[in-house]
């Protein structure tokens, strides 16, 4: 049989969307991995980052720190904290891992993103009399928009899928459907798992892209400064 066939008649299979090892079970797991890593990560590097870029200062800290975390191998970590008491807290070293695996894109695109916001924009705005939070707020912050989002986007992006490592610490989200399909030397179920993870990568792009323009606070401002 054709392992793309297959896949499609497997997807086709209403049995295989239902119950606790079907397709809604797993996605919806899969969800809560990403959506939660991705907001304790923007948690703790948006703020340092944007904080960094205010002040014009830390911009070597910012680098190397998104650098040691590129470098990281996710598979690792999260097999070497399965492996640590921290094993004993079920999705807990998945979290930490993709946290980690997060925060890269998001340190650096704010950082940047606060960088590059013109400097004689920031000048007249503080001859203007503002406090440094008004002009962090209602100058640097929305001209740092669109570099903030594009790291929002990268990383859910990769955590979406990444997350589908959690399935080799036996926890859930589609890369068990994968998993089990290697288990079960079943080709086509590999191939429909990959297909679901590509997907709600592409979905999670298409929707991040639509809510950065919608709530661009330069939106309907021609000609203004970014």
């Amino acid at each position: 049989m054709n392992a793309i066939s297959g896949a499609y008649e497997w997807l086709a299979t209403g049995a295989n969307w239902q119950g606790e090892r079907g397709v809604w079970h797993r996605l919806a797991e899969h969800l809560y991995f990403s959506g939660v890593c991705l907001l304790i990560s923007c948690l703790i590097a948006l703020p340092l980052a944007l904080w960094l870029g205010h002040l014009g200062k830390g911009g070597a800290l910012a680098v190397n720190l998104s650098n040691v975390g590129r470098a990281i191998p996710t598979l690792a970590v999260l097999v070497l904290l399965t492996l640590t008491p921290l094993g004993r807290y079920g999705d807990v070293p998945t979290l930490i891992a993709l946290v980690l695996f997060a925060v890269p894109p998001l340190l650096t695109n704010a950082y940047v993103g606060m960088r590059e916001v013109d400097r004689s924009v920031v000048e007249a705005a503080r001859g203007m009399g503002m406090s440094g939070w008004q002009l962090f707020a209602r100058v640097e912050l929305p001209l740092a928009y669109p570099m903030v989002m594009v790291g929002i986007r990268s990383a859910a992006v990769q955590v979406v899928a990444t997350a589908t490592l959690a399935a080799m610490a036996g926890e859930g989200g589609l890369g068990r459907i994968i998993t089990a399909g290697f288990s079960l030397q079943n080709t086509p179920q590999v191939v429909a798992g990959a297909f679901l993870v590509a997907v709600l990568a592409l979905l999670v792009e298409g929707l991040l892209a639509l809510a950065a323009r919608l709530f661009d606070p330069m939106r309907g401002r021609p000609g203004a400064a970014r």
